[in-house]
């Protein structure tokens, strides 16, 4: 993992570089999500995973086109404030549509980072309002802000009945799964609850900062009802993988480098299955970002 920078802001930084430091901090949760090796059915630095249409470098040049994004979304949440907050999203979906046209331009096409763009933007989002109220930045306010913003998401967009359902809605209809927009407008449980907990303690305990944030990843995928599991292995292949992680933290999970083998032959049956936990790969990018919050003094 890359270092947090010892002293990244002081008091008399201006809101512009503030808000540079903290879409810093979201560029680089994506480069660690991403160079965290091995992951289970996912891109990282030693192969393709479950994927054939896109590789290591793909993800590194599209976080780097959304980096330049991030401070908008920041500059849009300071400049509605007085909207109520569940009038935020429309405004926003300009702004992630033009990100993700950069992330298509830098890629060639590739979908690397859609679900990121859309979890990172609400929260970059979510940054900008609460710094222009003068109220806490933390993981805490920032998901219940963001929260907020996506109050009645899924009933708008996914029980609506198209004469044409989009993979979300089907998802949704056939397994209930609720996928990214469910997981905003609950305010991220997952990470707030589970995964961002684990991942503090297990640094608090001295563990590799790495192997934790390994660990952290099959905490995710032996919760979350990923729809980029779903889509690919139906039901079945989303409790195949939640169980197949369940089962590695139950003997233990991942504290020692020897402890990678396990990994190392999940990611392979992963592969075998066709089967990617993109969700829970987004949702520990927010866990990243969120544990480095408390870094930044603002």
């Amino acid at each position: 993992m890359m270092p947090i920078p010892a002293n990244p802001t002081n008091a008399s930084i201006q809101p512009q570089s503030l808000y540079d430091v903290w879409a810093d901090l979201a560029w680089r949760a994506m480069l660690t999500e991403v160079n965290l090796s091995p992951k289970p059915g996912l891109v990282d630095r030693l192969n393709c995973g479950a994927h054939k249409d896109m590789a290591l470098a793909d993800f590194h040049r599209s976080a780097e086109a959304i980096r330049h994004w991030l401070p908008r979304f920041m500059e849009y949440g300071a400049s509605c404030t007085r909207l109520p907050p569940e009038s935020v999203l429309a405004g926003l979906r300009p702004l992630g549509m033009a990100c993700e046209a950069a992330m298509f331009r830098a890629t060639a096409g590739v979908n690397t980072h859609k679900g990121s763009i859309f979890s990172l933007g609400l929260l970059c989002a979510a940054i900008g309002r609460l710094y222009q109220l003068r109220q806490p930045i933390a993981a805490e306010t920032l998901c219940a802000t963001a929260a907020d913003f996506c109050r009645g998401l899924t009933t708008r967009e996914l029980r609506q009945n198209n004469l044409q359902l989009t993979a979300g809605q089907r998802l949704y209809q056939q397994l209930g799964l609720t996928g990214a927009r469910g997981e905003a407008e609950a305010g991220y449980p997952l990470v707030i609850r589970h995964a961002l907990p684990h991942y503090r303690a297990l640094l608090a305990q001295g563990s590799d900062p790495e192997l934790a944030l390994l660990d952290t990843l099959l905490l995710l995928m032996s919760l979350n009802g990923d729809t980029n599991v779903a889509s690919r292995g139906g039901a079945d292949g989303l409790r195949w993988l939640q169980q197949q992680a369940a089962v590695l933290l139950q003997q233990g999970g991942i504290r020692t480098p020897d402890d990678l083998v396990y990994l190392h032959r999940f990611d392979q049956q992963c592969i075998e299955r066709n089967l990617s936990p993109g969700g829970s790969a987004d949702l520990l990018i927010v866990t990243w970002f969120l544990a480095q919050i408390s870094q930044v003094n603002h």
